[in-house]
C-alpha cells in the first residue's frame, strides 16, 4: 500500500486549506444538498481504509476501549445525529486528534501525553465532535461554490495526511498551498473554531466534565509552543490565540466548577501510552521507581513500574510491583489484565485461565478481557475455542482490522481455510488493499465451489469490494 502515500500527499497539496481539521463536519441545512450525510459516511469509510494502510496504529485493546467509551459518552450529550462512528488510534507521539467527515474519529497517542487530565482530553474530543455535529466540512464546500464530490475527497485526503503526520516535506507542501486560499477561507475557519469551542464547552459540561479544562489546555499549549518554529499538528490546524483562550475561559466560567477533572483510569491510559512509546523500558522503570521512593502510595507510578518491568521481561519484579495494587483493589479489571498477561507470558496458564473465568462472570462483554482470553487460548493451542470467541468479537466490532487479522490467523490454525481467506479479505479491505481483498475472496470462492450458497455469499461480498475499489480509484484520479 506504499504506492498510495504520494497520492495522498498530492491530494493534500491540491486542496488543503487553513483549517485542515477545522473543515470537518449534523445539521439539516442547505449543505446537505452539496454533500449528503450518506456521501460523507461512504467517503469517510473509504478514506479510513486508506489511512489505516498508511500509518502505524496503537492496537492496545484497553486504549481502544477507553477512547471509544469516552467519545460515546460525549456523543450522548452532543448534537451528533449520525452516530455510526469509527475510530483509529495513530501510533504517533505528536499531539493531534481529528474528526473527519462520515464519523471518523482519529486520536494520536500523543494526545494522552499532552492532555494531563481526563477533562483536558475530553475537551479536545468534544471540540472535534462539534465539528462533526455542525457539518463544518460540508458547509465549507457550500461556501466554495458547491464543490464537486471529488473535491470533497481531495480535501479529506489533506485532512487525513495532516492528521497522520505526513512528515516535514508533506507538511511543508500542505502549509504552502494553504497560503493561496487563506484570505478566502480565514474568516470561515475562525467561525468554525469559535463555534466548535462554544458547542464543545456546552457538551463538555453536559457530559459531566469541568469545562474549564478547555481554556486551561489551550493556555498551557500556547505557553509551551509560543516560539516553536514547528508546533504540534493540532496547533497547526487549531491555532490558539490570546483572544481564543479568553473567549473559551469566559464561556467556561459561566458554569459551576463541579464537573469531573480527572480519573485514575485516564491516568492509567496515559501510562500505557507512555510505555508504548518507551524504547528503553529500563529507563521508564527507573523513573517510576524514583516517583515511588518519594510517594510510596502513588498507584499510577506503581502501575507504570509494573508495565515497564513487564515490557522489559522482568516478570517476577513486575508481579511484586503489581501485588499492592491488587491487594487494594482485587476486582479492578485493569490490574487483573496485567496479571493475566504476566501469567500467560510466564506459562502459568492454569492460574491465568482461572482468573479469566472469574472475571468473565463480572465483565462478560468486556473487549480487552475477551481479547486476553483469546491470547491465552492460543497459547494453550486451543485454536477452535479461540475462534469461537473471535467470531463473537468480530460481530461486535466488524470494522476492527486487528480482530479480523487474528480471526484469519486462528482460522488457519484450526484448518478453516475458506474462513481464513474470507477473514483475510475483510482485513485487507479495512486497510485499503482492495487487490488483496478481492484475491482472497476469489481463493475462498474456488474452495467453496461445491457449496452454492456459501460461494454466492462470498461472490456478493467480493462484488462489494470491487465497487468500493472503484470508488477509491475515482477519488484518486
Amino acid at each position: 500500500m506504499n504506492f498510495l502515500r504520494p497520492t495522498l500527499l498530492t491530494l493534500a497539496c491540491l486542496l488543503a486549506t487553513p483549517g485542515i481539521a477545522s473543515d470537518l463536519p449534523s445539521l439539516g441545512d442547505s449543505s446537505s444538498s452539496v454533500v449528503s450525510p450518506q456521501q460523507e459516511h461512504l467517503l469517510g469509510r473509504a478514506w479510513l481504509s486508506l489511512l489505516r494502510g498508511q500509518v502505524p496504529q496503537l492496537n492496545d485493546p484497553q486504549l481502544k476501549s477507553f477512547v471509544e467509551n469516552s467519545v460515546y459518552r460525549l456523543v450522548e450529550t452532543s448534537q451528533v445525529q449520525d452516530r455510526r462512528l469509527e475510530f483509529v488510534l495513530i501510533k504517533s507521539s505528536q499531539l493531534n486528534a481529528f474528526a473527519a467527515p462520515g464519523g471518523i474519529i482519529g486520536v494520536n497517542g500523543g494526545l494522552f501525553l499532552y492532555a494531563q487530565t481526563e477533562a483536558e482530553y475530553a475537551s479536545v474530543m468534544a471540540h472535534e465532535l462539534a465539528h462533526l455535529s455542525q457539518r463544518h466540512f460540508a458547509r465549507g464546500q457550500e461556501a466554495q461554490q458547491r464543490m464537486q464530490l471529488p473535491m470533497m475527497a481531495a480535501l479529506l485526503g489533506g485532512i487525513i495526511a495532516a492528521a497522520a503526520g505526513a512528515g516535514d516535506a508533506g507538511m511543508a507542501a500542505i502549509i504552502g498551498t494553504q497560503a493561496a486560499a487563506m484570505q478566502e477561507r480565514q474568516r470561515f475557519s475562525r467561525q468554525n473554531e469559535q463555534e466548535a469551542d462554544r458547542i464543545g464547552i456546552l457538551n463538555l459540561e453536559k457530559a459531566g466534565y469541568d469545562p474549564r479544562a478547555m481554556p486551561s489546555m489551550f493556555e498551557r499549549l500556547m505557553r509551551q509552543y509560543r516560539y516553536d518554529r514547528k508546533p504540534p499538528e493540532f496547533l497547526l490546524s487549531h491555532p490558539v490565540s490570546e483572544s481564543r483562550i479568553a473567549d473559551t475561559r469566559n464561556r467556561a466560567e459561566q458554569y459551576p466548577a463541579t464537573g469531573i477533572e480527572d480519573s485514575l483510569r485516564y491516568q492509567m491510559m496515559r501510562v500505557r501510552v507512555q510505555i508504548a512509546f518507551e524504547e528503553t523500558p529500563g529507563l521508564a522503570a527507573k523513573r517510576y521507581r524514583s516517583i515511588l521512593d518519594e510517594s510510596p502510595k502513588q498507584d499510577i507510578a506503581r502501575y507504570g513500574l509494573t508495565l515497564a518491568q513487564l515490557k522489559g521481561g522482568l516478570l517476577d519484579e513486575a508481579r511484586e510491583s503489581l501485588k499492592p495494587l491488587l491487594d487494594k483493589a482485587p476486582n479492578e479489571l485493569i490490574y487483573n489484565l496485567v496479571l493475566i498477561e504476566l501469567d500467560t507470558t510466564a506459562n502459568r496458564l492454569k492460574e491465568a485461565q482461572e482468573r479469566v473465568q472469574r472475571l468473565l462472570k463480572l465483565y462478560p462483554k468486556d473487549y480487552p478481557l475477551n481479547q486476553s482470553q483469546v491470547d491465552l487460548l492460543l497459547k494453550q493451542n486451543r485454536s477452535a475455542e479461540a475462534e469461537k470467541i473471535l467470531d463473537m468479537l468480530v460481530k461486535e466490532r466488524p470494522y476492527d482490522p486487528d480482530i479480523w487479522y487474528q480471526v484469519a490467523e486462528t482460522r488457519g490454525l484450526s484448518g478453516n481455510i475458506i474462513g481464513l481467506h474470507q477473514a483475510r479479505g475483510e482485513y485487507f479491505a479495512l486497510v485499503g488493499d482492495f487487490d488483496q481483498a478481492i484475491q482472497q475472496l476469489e481463493l475462498a470462492k474456488r474452495r467453496a465451489s461445491n457449496n452454492f450458497q456459501l460461494a454466492s455469499r462470498i461472490d456478493a461480498r467480493q462484488q462489494i469490494f470491487i465497487e468500493e475499489q472503484k470508488m477509491v480509484k475515482q477519488m484518486l484520479r
